[in-house]
């Protein structure tokens, strides 16, 4: 679970199905649904049961660079959790927790 302080979110599910948590709530999105989350809510989400895509989208583009970052600390196996947390806060995300684990 996490928050974007400064980006609004979109997914849309491109094939399969992602289980969607926001705040306390879940959705269950199959291929084609579409979510908006206004920046500072708390989300997380998860693959449902069978291999998925989806886009993301990010208003503004706060996100430019944490992919990079990620995969880059990925590759030199420098992916312990204080590294992952600074890398989401320098790009004005806070992570908060995991996913729900018995939500279905």
């Amino acid at each position: 679970m996490h928050i974007h302080r400064d980006a609004a979110e979109a997914f849309y599910v491109l094939e399969g199905e992602y289980i969607i948590f926001i705040a306390e709530r879940q959705v269950v999105c199959p291929a084609g649904s579409f979510i908006y989350l206004p920046a500072g809510t708390l989300h997380g989400f998860r693959v449902g049961d069978v291999p998925s895509r989806k886009l993301n989208l990010y208003s503004p583009a706060a996100m430019v660079g944490y992919f990079d970052d990620l995969s880059a600390a990925l590759v030199a196996g420098e992916a312990d959790d204080d590294r992952l947390v600074k890398i989401a806060l320098r790009h004005g995300m806070e992570v908060i927790g995991p996913v729900p684990e018995g939500y279905l």
